[in-house]
């Protein structure tokens, strides 16, 4: 196979608000060839997105030399050529589609270029037959699901036929089964036409094994590109028994790589399965957690709750009825465009339901008036970081709202101190937030909530754009404030976070709550809304739902008798 890209002593560098220089990429070399599947990986601020972007020129080496298809992104001749050859998905699909129309938005980039009504209209039609879209063709965007989007902007950028294929963190949306046939349908594109894809990516339990190669990227340069496998078994070495990347990958190479058996590193929920059972025996040790208790005091309740967000739409929350109890984790999973959002919204007082009780603290949310709910009762981190931001540093934000509260000078320099210590965000307070990473910005909002002193915390997908170290901070953050007696409800589609987090875990669907369940029980009675570790330990130990559990389970038992 050709070399489709290559990149030989790629630097770069940027300017950041107050004018400093930061290297995001530092003396890269490496190259890609025609028709691999490649999955950029690492942690937040190593370099992943910059790079991709510097592979159809959306940035410019500020050292070295980027080439696609031999042609180098510095000279401004070659960049019609090159975003022709290059078509790219970003991480939110909103901020891609541009057009109001489904058929339309497939439609515009050929439109663009002049291309012939006839032949666009034959292009369109088939791409629209391949990726399913006939029934919500002529649909209105805003009408659609999240995962409608990203297979829509696919869809709209494969219609421009490239050759090369990027993506950056286009699944952080999307819950387990449509983040998991998004995944598929790249395997596809890439085995039936031989596309090049290179994915930049933190879930990593599809992606992985279905990759050709991996590429770490640490700080700025490549660290390590070798085949998933590979990769998984070396990251279990000694050299590298620190490295931030060992959480985030595949559970059945995490579970390998914790047993240290000499064996073939498994990286699917098959060779997983199969590891476990060359090695294991099953038991019954493991058990539902049944010794969960939670307090007599309701911090929440919904009692059957309705809302639409129009007269004449249908309703999004149909009836719902819940209860959480003070000083639980509760975390909400399901589909997108199911309602848990929507919940989250209406508990907030942002929504207001037109039938049924919303109840906070033994109140109903109607009997707090003004901005009372919100003075150190409840606070919403929600979906987008970038709407809790206004000011020009992460800083002036937090000063902000701190003086909305009538904290006094001297205080708020102290809470700012703790919060940013608390959450790791110290190094952030003087940037401009949009300036920062979608990690950052996820850490620096969520940090501006705790500001608030909340005795309830709801949190819209607080994991989403994380690595898997700033994962486990805000596991530790989320457990201190637990501990504190703070309530706290998420919703989420991070199975993994929520198995090893949350005391009761609950599935909506069509508008409701269906089931609530503490986490052994929930996940061990699912088939899809569950982890990939119990997926892997189910036949062996059937309550087993983390990797640490899993891992467990096998130190126990023990091994077979060879």
């Amino acid at each position: 196979m050709q070399t489709i890209i290559e990149v030989k002593n790629l630097t770069h560098v940027y300017t950041d608000s107050e004018n400093k220089e930061i290297k995001a990429l530092d003396g890269i070399n490496s190259e890609i060839r025609q028709g691999e599947f490649v999955a950029v990986i690492g942690a937040n601020g190593s370099g992943k997105s910059t790079l991709a972007r510097h592979f159809n020129a959306l940035q410019r080496p500020s050292e070295g030399v980027c080439l696609i298809e031999g042609m180098d992104t510095t000279v401004e001749e070659n960049l019609w050529d090159i975003r022709q050859h290059v078509g790219m998905v970003f991480q939110n699909p909103d901020n891609q589609i541009v057009t109001d129309k489904v058929w339309h938005e497939l439609a515009f980039g050929l439109e663009n270029l002049g291309v012939p009504k006839e032949t666009i209209r034959r292009r369109v039609g088939e791409m629209a037959s391949y990726f399913g879209i006939q029934d919500w063709f002529r649909k209105n965007t805003d009408e659609l699901s999240g995962g409608q989007k990203q297979l829509l902007n696919l869809a709209a950028v494969m219609v421009m036929q490239p050759k090369i294929l990027i993506l950056d963190e286009p699944t952080s949306q999307l819950d387990p089964i449509a983040a998991s046939d998004f995944i598929a349908t790249l395997q596809k594109l890439n085995r039936e036409l031989g596309l090049t894809v290179l994915l930049v990516e933190h879930r990593l339990e599809e992606v992985f094994p279905a990759a050709d190669k991996v590429l770490l990227m640490d700080k700025g340069s490549v660290l390590l590109y070798e085949s998933p496998r590979n990769i998984g078994k070396r990251l279990g070495t000694t050299i590298y028994k620190d490295h931030p990347m060992l959480l985030g990958l595949p559970s059945a190479v995490r579970i390998f790589n914790s047993l240290g058996i000499e064996d073939e590193c498994p990286v699917t929920v098959k060779e997983g399965r199969n590891f476990l059972e060359r090695h294991f025996v099953p038991s019954d040790k493991l058990q539902p957690e049944y010794g969960y208790t939670h307090s007599e005091n309701i911090a929440v309740e919904l009692k059957n709750v309705w809302f639409r967000y129009e007269k004449d739409l249908p309703d999004v929350l149909r009836g719902v009825s819940m209860r959480i109890y003070k000083g639980e984790f509760y975390c909400i999973l399901g589909g997108n465009g199911t309602g848990k959002t929507t919940a989250l919204n209406v508990i907030s007082g942002l929504n207001k339901a037109y039938r049924g009780k919303v109840i906070i603290d033994g109140r109903q949310i109607k009997e707090y008036k003004g901005n009372l709910l919100y003075r150190n009762k409840l606070a919403l981190l929600p979906q987008n970081p970038q709407t809790v931001f206004l000011k020009d540093s992460v800083k002036e934000d937090f000063v902000e709202i701190l003086q909305a509260l009538d904290v006094s000078k001297n205080e708020r320099e102290k809470s700012i101190v703790s919060v940013s210590e608390k959450t790791g965000i110290a190094h952030l307070l003087d940037k401009h937030p949009y300036d920062l990473s979608g990690g950052e910005q996820q850490k620096c909002a969520l940090a501006k909530i705790l500001l608030l002193r909340p005795e309830i915390l709801l949190l819209d997908e607080p994991t989403k754009g994380l690595d898997a170290g700033s994962k486990q901070n805000l596991k530790n953050i989320l457990y201190g404030l637990k501990s504190d007696g703070i309530t706290i409800l998420t919703v989420t589609h991070d199975v993994e976070f929520a198995a090893e987090n949350a005391d009761r875990c609950a599935l909506f669907f069509d508008g409701e709550i269906l089931s609530a369940d503490i986490p052994s029980k929930f996940f061990a009675e699912n088939n899809f809304y569950t982890t990939a570790a119990n997926r892997m330990a189910r036949q062996l130990w059937p309550f087993a739902v983390t990797c640490g559990q899993v891992v467990k389970c096998c130190l126990e038992n023990g091994e077979k008798e060879k």
